[in-house]
């Protein structure tokens, strides 16, 4: 019993934990020279309340192209599949949309769609998501991956057979850069991939 009261205390307080946003810093230097490069100078950082920063993140100045996905229920259509769009830094011990265990470091961000199998029903309205792989293990900016190479990429970074992944979706118009709380624990970054806007839930687990 007091295991269950503690860790529904855990849930409510991770739910109602407050963040903030601020302009990040010119991306990292452990991103391959080609990779870094190819990013907006300026990031964008997921504050806690009490100051630490939970992460930065920083994408693409242009949009990738290429050939555009005929995949159903994906936001994402003009954007290759495995295209590179972005890197993420935890200064200290971070997470993904799962839950999972990620260790401090920077990892980039490769676009993919959760597959229509039947075993991710309900996960999100569209199937768009990043996958984050360890930085020293992706160096082609250019690479697109197919599903299969990208999930064997990305599950190195949560140590697991599942990768590491968080939700992404185009917005319908550009807004301002910024952090907004979306449903109970949710927090999503308002950002842009080149001249795509594009939101992704930095903070939140999905428990269905």
């Amino acid at each position: 019993m007091k295991t269950a009261l503690l860790s529904l205390w855990l849930l409510s307080a991770a739910a109602f934990a407050q963040y903030k946003y601020e302009p990040g810093g010119p991306p990292p230097e452990e991103l391959a020279p080609a990779v870094r490069a190819a990013l907006q100078k300026t990031g964008h950082k997921v504050v806690a309340a009490n100051g630490n920063v939970v992460a930065e993140l920083w994408f693409r100045a242009q949009a990738p192209t290429g050939a555009a996905t005929a995949e159903e229920n994906v936001s994402l259509t003009s954007i290759p599949h495995g295209a590179l769009l972005g890197a993420i830094r935890f200064p200290g011990r971070g997470s993904d949309r799962r839950g999972q265990n990620l260790k401090p470091g920077v990892y980039t961000l490769r676009l993919s769609f959760y597959p229509t199998d039947g075993a991710h029903q309900g996960v999100s309205p569209q199937r768009d998501f990043l996958l984050l792989i360890p930085a020293a293990d992706d160096q082609d900016l250019n690479a697109t991956p197919n599903y299969d190479q990208v999930v064997a990429m990305s599950a190195k970074a949560a140590g697991t057979s599942h990768p590491a992944i968080l939700s992404i979706w185009k917005l319908e118009k550009p807004e301002p850069a910024g952090l907004k709380r979306e449903g109970e624990g949710d927090w999503v970054l308002h950002a842009a991939v080149g001249d795509i806007p594009v939101a992704v839930i930095v903070v939140g687990v999905y428990s269905g």
